[in-house]
């Protein structure tokens, strides 16, 4: 399974390396947005280790008071975080809950996630910066306005933030190369093998791609094969990579010249998709 701790370490790296790219080419905005996620993205990785690190405690509790599983205390919005760097995509608060429970331990509810997105907004505005990264919609591509019914996090480039006609599609089967990878990797090494509600959420991206479902020999289905899901997945994927691709990088430089910065995380307000519309033209 993806670590969030090195899903944003390789972050980190590429953003430091399109910064250099960005400077080596004299693009001055593109870097400087670019420093700016790099920023957000080091203080989400620093927020994740002092997650993770054991604080001074009080004496060892009894075998029978054991502590829960790490990570089952941690607020939603720390939940939210990683199931979405597992994904590695926008994604709806139903496929959010369902990554929670197949792969980290805790409670989450999609009832949770309508008043927190609200919160994540409120607390930006309040104090720009204070967290080290905010829960976000994406945005269209076309008005650059939210969308509300995906979720983002605000380290991610707004390449990636943002939805064009084809990025549902690629958003899906780049969530599903994910999971697969990520049950895979819970078959190889955990004792106990991927979770029933892990190879329940990888069934239901498969039967939505082509080939990614094995047939035994008498033609009916068969055991599920993460590698096979990857591979169908793959293949889809590079068909509509690079088409996604342009959509979203021409609506990132519009976003970066007429956006602020709290609009490129939490999108354009109604009364500007008329300015954004000319924009565009």
């Amino acid at each position: 399974m993806s670590d969030p701790l090195d899903a944003l370490e390789k972050s980190i790296g590429n953003l430091r390396r399109a910064i250099r790219d960005a400077a080596a080419a004299g693009d001055t905005e593109r870097a400087g947005e670019l420093r700016m996620q790099l920023r957000r993205a080091e203080r989400a990785w620093d927020a994740l280790l002092d997650a993770d690190e054991p604080a001074a405690a009080p004496p060892r509790p009894a075998p029978e008071a054991a502590p829960a599983a790490r990570g089952s205390q941690l607020p939603a919005r720390e939940h939210v975080h990683r199931a979405l760097m597992l994904l590695g995509a926008p994604a709806a608060p139903k496929l959010i809950v369902g990554v929670h429970e197949a792969f980290f331990p805790g409670e989450l509810s999609a009832s949770k996630l309508s008043s927190l997105r609200r919160d994540e907004e409120r607390s930006y505005r309040s104090s720009p910066g204070a967290r080290p990264y905010y829960l976000c919609p994406a945005l269209a591509h076309d008005l650059l306005t939210p969308v509300r019914a995906l979720i983002t996090i605000s380290t991610w480039t707004l390449e990636q933030r943002v939805i064009g006609p084809l990025s549902p599609r690629v958003d899906y089967l780049t969530g599903a190369i994910r999971i697969a990878e990520a049950v895979h990797t819970s078959a190889e090494s955990a004792a106990e093998g991927p979770s029933p509600e892990a190879l329940r959420l990888l069934w239901r991206f498969a039967v939505n791609i082509p080939d990614a479902m094995p047939r035994n020999a008498s033609g009916h289905e068969g055991a599920l094969d993460p590698q096979q899901v990857i591979g169908a997945a793959q293949a889809e994927l590079d068909v509509h990579t690079d088409a996604d691709r342009a959509t979203r990088a021409a609506a990132a430089r519009r976003a970066r010249k007429s956006l602020g910065d709290d609009e490129q995380l939490f999108g354009a307000p109604l009364r500007g998709v008329t300015h954004l519309r000319s924009a565009r033209a």
